[in-house]
């Protein structure tokens, strides 16, 4: 998996390789008040993410997971797309000046249904197999949509608080 055929290495090295957000999305609680929904994304190579999901329903998820990326614009835009244990579609776009990430994620009927059951460590063999168990309930069309920016508050180049991977670990 190659960050993409037609952007040159030294672009996808410049721009994302090794950057490491922290963003945070305006939601509501399930009582209508406004809160944050922290997020930790780190572009570990060209093709793996490690992150970790500090608010909202899917709060306390720590993994990491194949990638592809896609150079929209260098030096501004890029996708970066990958599919979960869970079932669940992920693609974001990550928008370098304007210091935002969108994202479109099409939730599996059980990672979207039983968000607790979602939470734990990858690195944790029950919590993996929890997960993949997730993928299992329901069909391809029952799955929930959601679209949703963010506002990126913090972009450094590194490991920071996140757990290491080894490139050759398992990703589904």
């Amino acid at each position: 998996m190659a960050a993409t055929a037609i952007v040159p290495k030294d672009t996808f090295d410049q721009d994302i390789k090794d950057v490491h957000l922290i963003y945070n999305y305006d939601a509501e609680s399930p009582e209508g008040k406004p809160e944050k929904w922290k997020y930790e994304m780190w572009f570990y190579s060209e093709d793996r993410i490690v992150y970790a999901i500090h608010g909202g329903p899917m709060a306390g998820r720590i993994n990491y997971q194949a990638c592809w990326y896609q150079c929209i614009r260098p030096g501004e835009l890029w996708q970066c797309n990958w599919l979960e244990e869970t079932g669940t579609i992920v693609s974001l776009v990550y928008d370098i000046p304007n210091k935002r990430i969108t994202t479109m994620l099409g939730f599996s009927k059980g990672h979207w249904g039983y968000p607790v059951e979602a939470h734990g460590n990858k690195r944790n063999p029950a919590d993996l197999e929890r997960w993949r168990g997730l993928a299992k309930i329901g069909i391809q069309t029952e799955r929930h949509v959601l679209n949703e920016q963010a506002l990126i508050v913090e972009s450094f180049r590194g490991q920071g608080d996140l757990e290491q991977i080894e490139h050759d670990w398992p990703t589904i």
